[in-house]
């Protein structure tokens, strides 16, 4: 999934789920803000490691201790470790959710270079996918263009 859908899927939670959108988006930013930089400077040679596992739920789990906003928090990072797997699955490669078990699962990324990713991803399953939640996105945000505008308003 690409970063964006993920903060947008949380912030979609928001409504249903009775938590601030504020957490449930910098939950699901949190795998991404960890494990990007970790494989951009060369600290681990693969993008899904210590943010995508689920081990570190031994770490972000007690959040929920601390109120709504905490488990807004942990319930983001749920959200984009699920959306990651329904990736991965729908593409065909469940043998990659190796990446849920870091570092006693060792990951079994896709070889295939940041640049030639998009033209893997395009039309693939998984882009029809977020396809549908920019779709959904994009309907809500028209359904609710006057709650939308008075936010916007209000904030200027």
């Amino acid at each position: 999934m690409l970063f964006l859908t993920h903060l947008a899927a949380a912030a979609l939670l928001a409504r249903p789920a009775r938590l601030s959108p504020v957490g449930l988006v910098a939950g699901a930013a949190l795998p991404d803000l960890v494990d990007k930089p970790l494989g951009a400077v060369g600290v681990f040679d693969i993008y899904h490691t210590v943010g995508h596992s689920l081990l570190l739920l031994a770490i972000v789990g007690p959040l929920a201790l601390f109120g709504r906003q905490g488990v807004a928090i942990l319930v983001g990072w749920l959200s984009h470790l699920l959306l990651d797997a329904i990736h991965v699955v729908l593409n065909g490669r469940p043998e990659h959710l190796t990446f849920l078990g870091w570092p006693l699962l060792q990951p079994n990324p896709l070889d295939v270079p940041p640049g030639e990713f998009i033209f893997y991803y395009l039309w693939s399953p998984s882009f029809f996918l977020e396809l549908g939640i920019w779709c959904v996105i994009g309907y809500l945000l028209v359904a609710n263009r006057h709650t939308v505008r008075r936010i916007l308003h209000e904030r200027t």
